[in-house]
């Protein structure tokens, strides 16, 4: 199936131009997730960036009880990225992703990203840049939230 036009969608993806688009698709591979499974799993290695095209992801957490919580929920109207860290320094995944209903995502691995970005660099480096800024973005919300989190927690025992 040709998702290019759900591609387009994808801010991560709409200012490439129409060339490299094609170009990207090809290292590109579609994947199906039925409802109930984990897509990927806090703690696992990994090196796959997935791009939502269709249906709802959970991002679930562990707490250091290791009892689970939903962070969010992201779902096809959100043109989501999710597994961009992992794509890029494969490293240990930082959550788990779990389809809340059944899902379609357009996959890359952190081989294939690295052959495109070194067959086409102009569209490697924007990709990268725009990576970069989404997960600085990321980094600024949690620094925010980590503040809130400090002043309750100074609040509460100062109460107690």
């Amino acid at each position: 199936m040709d998702y290019k036009e759900s591609l387009r969608s994808f801010p991560l993806l709409a200012d490439i131009d129409e060339v490299d688009l094609d170009a990207l698709s090809s290292y590109l591979h579609e994947k199906k997730f039925s409802a109930g499974t984990d897509i990927v799993t806090e703690g696992d290695d990994g090196d796959v960036m997935f791009l939502l095209l269709k249906g709802s992801v959970d991002i679930i957490k562990k707490t250091v009880f290791g009892d689970s919580f939903v962070v969010t929920t992201l779902d096809d109207s959100m043109n989501c990225v999710f597994g961009e860290m992992a794509m890029i320094d494969h490293d240990k995944r930082s959550s788990t992703v779990r389809a809340k209903t059944d899902c379609v995502t357009m996959t890359v691995n952190q081989r294939d990203f690295d052959q495109f970005c070194t067959d086409y660099p102009k569209c490697g480096v924007k990709l990268l840049r725009l990576i970069s800024i989404n997960l600085v973005r990321n980094i600024r919300k949690e620094n925010e939230n980590l503040k809130l989190v400090y002043q309750a927690l100074i609040e509460e025992i100062e109460k107690g």
